[in-house]
């Protein structure tokens, strides 16, 4: 059997996403322009985007037995994702409400239940090794022994930080890639300042990159270090772009990209999710980002 190129571990939803003309103020009532119901997640949209842009994906992490986990892991696998390291039980599938307003601006809110992060006995190792490991941090009991399993098998490790928390906090300088938002940055600095953050992160992780939405990232690896500007869009929702940017990243990563391209293909899956409502929809495939590369 073929080595997995991607192995996502992290968090699952499933996602209703509301298009809204504005953010409802306190009282008030207003009606949506649209509904899209779907899969969701860091970790589960990374694994479609690896999917999508034509490589070898795998999911590990927790699905309901529900009828949101039931049709999310349909979609796992209509999408070609592998899902044995998908773990079910009885408590709720995590369920977010997603409010968009017309300039692509978003509010979540999220629901677990009694839902629980799982424990490191969880982890089911794929049949295969993957060339890369990408966390969220949303299952730290799964994710030391999966580093350790990928650690020993010569993968590629990447964190997906889109917050400061214990599971994040846990894996940042355990990975070789530590790529976070600029709210990580600001959360784990304690100030606004994103040049800084790099530079002290940079410290402690052989390599860094900082995502700042539409005015692209900074980055820096080993002695070297640079900025790179977003590609331009018009923006119709920004849910899930740095899951799709993550996604592509470690696909990259795998794919044997040189650094330059590497960060130019993330960057452009990113900021074509941005197009469409929703995140799993919004995730391109491997010709669209390269016809926005090659414009």
């Amino acid at each position: 059997m073929m080595p997995l190129d991607v192995l996502c571990v992290g968090h699952a939803s499933f996602d209703l996403v509301f298009g809204v003309p504005h953010h409802p103020a306190a009282d008030e009532k207003i009606v949506a322009d649209a509904l899209l119901a779907c899969g969701g997640g860091p970790a589960a949209n990374a694994a479609i985007t690896v999917a999508r842009l034509g490589l070898k994906a795998g999911f590990g992490g927790y699905l309901g037995t529900d009828l949101y986990g039931e049709r999310h892991l349909e979609e796992l696998i209509e999408g070609g994702v592998d899902t044995r390291s998908v773990v079910r039980g009885t408590s709720p599938t995590p369920l977010s409400a997603v409010l968009v307003k017309p300039d692509g601006k978003r509010a979540l809110v999220n629901y677990k239940g009694d839902t629980r992060p799982l424990p490191p006995q969880a982890f089911v190792p794929p049949a295969t090794p993957a060339r890369c490991i990408l966390f969220d941090g949303h299952e730290p009991g799964l994710s030391e022994p999966a580093l350790a399993w990928g650690k020993t098998r010569g993968a590629s490790t990447v964190l997906d930080a889109g917050s400061l928390h214990a599971g994040t906090e846990w894996l940042m300088f355990r990975v070789d890639h530590l790529v976070a938002s600029e709210k990580f940055a600001a959360q784990w600095l304690g100030n606004d300042d994103p040049e800084q953050a790099l530079a002290a992160l940079a410290e402690r992780s052989p390599c860094v990159v900082i995502t700042l939405g539409e005015r692209g990232l900074i980055w820096r690896c080993g002695a070297e270090s640079g900025r790179l500007p977003a590609f331009p869009v018009e923006a119709v929702d920004t849910t899930g772009a740095g899951d799709v940017f993550h996604g592509a990243y470690a696909a990259g990563l795998a794919a044997g990209m040189d650094w330059p391209e590497l960060l130019r293909y993330a960057s452009a899956a990113g900021a074509l999710c941005c197009t469409r409502l929703g995140a799993r929809p919004g995730i391109p495939s491997r010709a669209e980002v390269e016809q926005i590369l090659a414009g």
